[in-house]
């Protein structure tokens, strides 16, 4: 896993390339209907703005991927409830091999 410096690091240079990009027209900020390039502050904030951005993904990305890809509470209990009439409350059950199916396909980063 990156450190928040070496993310840092590789923004900068994700940055740069982008001013350098279309024969250095840089990045772009539109205020009052004007179209202006960035000043220099806005090219230091877009680095660390998307330094923080990758590393929140990587430290907390498969939160965000495993909620989209859980089914929803209502249909988790209605699993649950069969699996219990069924006596699989254990790990035969379909609500158990849902929910490790998520989990093994978003796992949490060591």
């Amino acid at each position: 896993m990156a450190t928040i410096e070496e993310l840092t690091t590789a923004a900068q240079t994700a940055i740069d390339a982008l001013k350098t990009d279309n024969g250095g027209a840089g990045m772009f900020a539109q205020v009052n209907n004007v179209r202006r390039e960035f000043t220099s502050g806005e090219y230091d904030q877009a680095v660390i703005d998307k330094a923080n951005s990758d590393f929140d993904l990587q430290e907390n990305g498969y939160k965000t991927a495993r909620q989209s890809e859980y089914e929803a509470i209502s249909e988790q209990l209605d699993m649950l409830f069969h699996d219990m009439t069924a006596n699989k409350g254990d790990k035969t059950g379909e609500w158990y091999k849902a929910i490790k199916a998520v989990k093994d396909a978003n796992p949490k980063p060591e």
